[in-house]
């Protein structure tokens, strides 16, 4: 089952973010935190969205995702942020369900396109991608401005 997420669920979010966060060989890189999780999922102005993924009962995997905005198209996006099935949950078909799910809410909503970012030594990810018809935009690379040079950039 995939229901949105709902306040309860913060804790088991955060701890799947920092699961994925050493998965992804970043397990000191985590800054997020419960409240600021509330804040970008329920707060005034939510930033992001996020789903859970039940099985048996119990909470096993998320996915976070936001709208970006295409102007060659006209129409917003839909941006997968992360995408977390537990250990013992993978192999089960949740990730293909995530996938699935935000997918239908980017037709749902009208959006132009489905994209998400994947670390190029992440081979069974890659392969789910392709085998579900995700294209990688190989011509594109992800830049990043962080830290003391964003500040730099901004002029402080």
């Amino acid at each position: 089952m995939i229901r949105a997420a709902r306040p309860a669920d913060f804790s088991t979010i955060l701890r799947f973010v920092r699961e994925l966060a050493a998965f992804e060989r970043e397990p000191d890189a985590v800054r997020s935190t419960e409240p600021m999780l509330a804040e970008a999922l329920f707060g005034a102005a939510p930033a992001a969205e996020a789903v859970v993924a039940e099985l048996q009962g119990a909470t096993v995997g998320f996915a976070l995702f936001f709208h970006n905005f295409s102007t060659w198209e006209g129409r917003r996006g839909l941006y997968l942020e992360d995408l977390y099935v537990t250990p013992e949950a993978r192999g089960c078909g949740i990730g293909k369900a995530l996938l699935r799910h935000l997918a239908a809410i980017a037709v749902e909503r009208g959006c132009a396109r489905f994209e998400w970012s994947v670390l190029d030594w992440n081979a069974n990810a890659i392969a789910l991608y392709r085998a579900m018809g995700a294209v990688a935009q190989e011509e594109w690379t992800v830049q990043r401005v962080t830290g003391e040079a964003l500040l730099r950039l901004a002029g402080r």
